[in-house]
């Protein structure tokens, strides 16, 4: 079979993933494993440290930002082995008994770990602490965290009034709130939780729309006195919980699958299984969206473990078509938004993405940079101030796109390209590496190339 080539060049500065699509064609055929879930591998740790007694991790996320995360709680205390995917120890320090560290703490790119530390940190009475992170998280809001928790008495100072990092805090003894998010953020929730979690009396959030809920499965899982209401979307943590060790087990993550999702879905003849695959009810708007889009994709196999819903999702090619992606499903597919454009490109019809401006500050301005790099290609995006308009069937040519440090923008590009003529080089591929260290090797594999 003719297969793309899929290489990977690397320089002094940067990587970049060049994929030629050979004239022959191609389909994409194999059985396949994502890294774990990073939003599961990064609580896994953090409620680790926080608990009594010693904490097992299988299956954890070996990316930048989990090995971010593992190392600013050492620099608090735990004990954390050498990260792995079979089994990592956390030998924990006990919830409030975090130390203060002789150094800056560094979250290097990754958002969720300095905003739930956040958290963590300034219910830590008498104790300083000082975070920061590369250039790009040091540019990203982190006042929607700051402000909340100063109303629970929080001391924090940072860079434009309070906003960016670095930043600074004084632990204090917080007092428990009832806070009415304005967005719909699990890094907010879990913040404010975290927070409660050492407060005493009862801490609520209340959001405009369900976010992903692990840290709420997660913190009952470790013994935390912890509530929900659907009928308002809001949870309630009962303060000065003992924490004790568990055994974890986290699933593959869904958003590294959306990838090879879209790939089997566009890419004619193709069939992938993507096995062990986190389903979470709040994170499979992926699933709604595609299966609106009329995608082939079925769940086998599924199953619980360790309280969270698991699955093997198997995808065939099929012909999408145009839908209206906006909502209260935004929330539970906010991170796969790019590789949803990806496959608007190639769906019949105008797909049009709406109340997604949270996207404006992630990594990158994810709505700009993957509507300019697609358009480089060929494609017809117009950004909107929210989202996205996108007209389909536009066909793709391979030229030079960049990833702007971003991984999801990274991989998204990647799978455009298997549907490009010629040759697509994509710069600052290492960037993958935040969240999928071997996409190249499994993007290599699935085109008969490993």
């Amino acid at each position: 079979m003719s297969v793309p080539v899929v290489t990977l060049k690397v320089t002094e500065s940067q990587q970049s993933l060049l994929i030629q699509k050979p004239a022959s064609g191609l389909s994409l055929q194999g059985s396949i494993r994502v890294p774990g879930d990073k939003s599961i591998s990064h609580r896994a740790l953090m409620l680790g440290a926080l608990a009594q007694g010693e904490t097992q991790i299988r299956g954890l996320l070996l990316g930048e930002d989990p090995r971010s995360t593992a190392e600013c709680f050492r620099a608090l205390g735990a004990e954390i082995s050498e990260l792995n995917t079979e089994l990592v120890r956390v030998k924990g320090i006990g919830s409030g008994q975090l130390l203060e560290p002789h150094d800056i703490l560094n979250a290097g790119n990754s958002g969720t770990t300095l905003r739930l530390m956040l958290g963590i940190l300034a219910s830590h009475p008498g104790r300083f602490f000082a975070v920061t992170g590369d250039s790009s998280l040091r540019s990203r809001p982190m006042s929607r965290v700051v402000q909340p928790l100063q109303q629970m008495g929080a001391t924090i100072w940072g860079r434009k009034g309070n906003s960016l990092a670095p930043l600074a805090i004084q632990g204090q003894q917080l007092k428990p709130i009832t806070y009415n998010s304005p967005i719909a953020s699990a890094q907010v929730k879990s913040c404010i939780l975290l927070a409660g979690l050492m407060t005493e009396g009862q801490t609520t959030v209340i959001e405009p729309a369900l976010s992903r809920d692990h840290s709420e499965r997660m913190l009952k899982a470790f013994g935390a006195q912890v509530s929900q209401n659907p009928e308002n979307n809001s949870v309630t943590v009962t303060g000065l919980a003992k924490l004790s060790g568990q055994s974890v087990i986290v699933p593959g993550d869904i958003s590294s699958a959306a990838f090879w999702l879209v790939a089997g879905a566009i890419v004619p003849d193709s069939e992938l299984l993507i096995e062990n695959v986190g389903v979470n009810p709040t994170r499979t708007g992926i699933l709604e969206a595609l299966g609106m889009m009329g995608a082939d994709i079925q769940l086998e196999n599924e199953r619980e473990v360790a309280g969270e819903p698991v699955a093997d999702l198997r995808v065939r090619h099929s012909g999408l078509k145009a839908c209206q992606i906006s909502g209260d499903i935004i929330p539970r597919l906010i991170d796969e938004i790019p590789i949803l454009a990806v496959a608007a490109v190639f769906a019949e019809g105008t797909t049009v993405i709406r109340d997604a401006a949270e996207l404006r500050v992630k990594e990158s301005d994810r709505i700009s940079v993957i509507a300019s790099q697609l358009n480089l290609m060929g494609a017809k995006v117009t950004e909107l101030p929210d989202g996205m308009e996108i007209v389909g069937g536009t066909p793709l040519a391979g030229t030079d796109v960049d990833s702007h440090t971003d991984h999801r923008i990274t991989m998204s590009l990647a799978i455009a390209s298997l549907n490009a003529s010629g040759t697509t080089t994509i710069n600052g591929a290492e960037a993958a590496s935040i969240s999928y260290p071997n996409f190249t090797t499994t993007l290599q594999q699935i085109c008969g190339q490993a």
